[in-house]
C-alpha cells in the first residue's frame, strides 16, 4: 500500500482513524496482492475514499474536485472499479448494518 500523501485532514469529509479503521478492511484487495496481479496503487486508498467522500458531502463535479486530491480521473476509476465489483453496496450495507446493532437495533 503507497504511503499517505501527508495531506493534512482538513474537510469534515474526511474519514477519522475510527472510520477508517472500519472502511479499510472492507474494500477489495488491490489489484497487486492478487492471483491475477497488476500494478501497485499509486494513491493511498484513504485519499481516494476522502475524495469520494469530498464529492458526495458537497455534490461537486469529478472534475470540479479540489487539487489537493489525487486526479479526478483517478478518484473515479477507483469508484467505478468498487461499484461495478458491488463493494460500494457492500461497504454502505456493512456500515449500516454495524451502527443499526450498535444501537441495539436489528442489523
Amino acid at each position: 500500500m503507497p504511503p499517505s500523501t501527508g495531506r493534512r485532514r482538513r474537510y469534515p469529509s474526511h474519514t477519522t482513524i475510527a472510520e477508517w479503521a472500519l472502511i479499510e478492511s472492507l474494500l477489495p484487495l488491490p489489484a497487486c496482492q492478487t492471483k491475477a496481479g497488476g500494478r501497485p496503487e499509486k494513491w493511498h486508498r484513504r485519499d481516494i475514499v476522502d475524495a469520494i467522500r469530498h464529492l458526495i458531502d458537497n455534490g461537486v463535479k469529478w472534475r470540479a474536485l479540489p487539487a489537493d486530491y489525487p486526479p479526478w480521473q483517478t478518484v473515479y476509476y477507483h469508484f467505478a472499479a468498487w461499484r461495478r465489483r458491488g463493494a460500494i453496496g457492500f461497504l454502505r450495507d456493512q456500515l449500516r448494518r454495524q451502527i443499526r446493532t450498535g444501537q441495539g437495533r436489528c442489523p
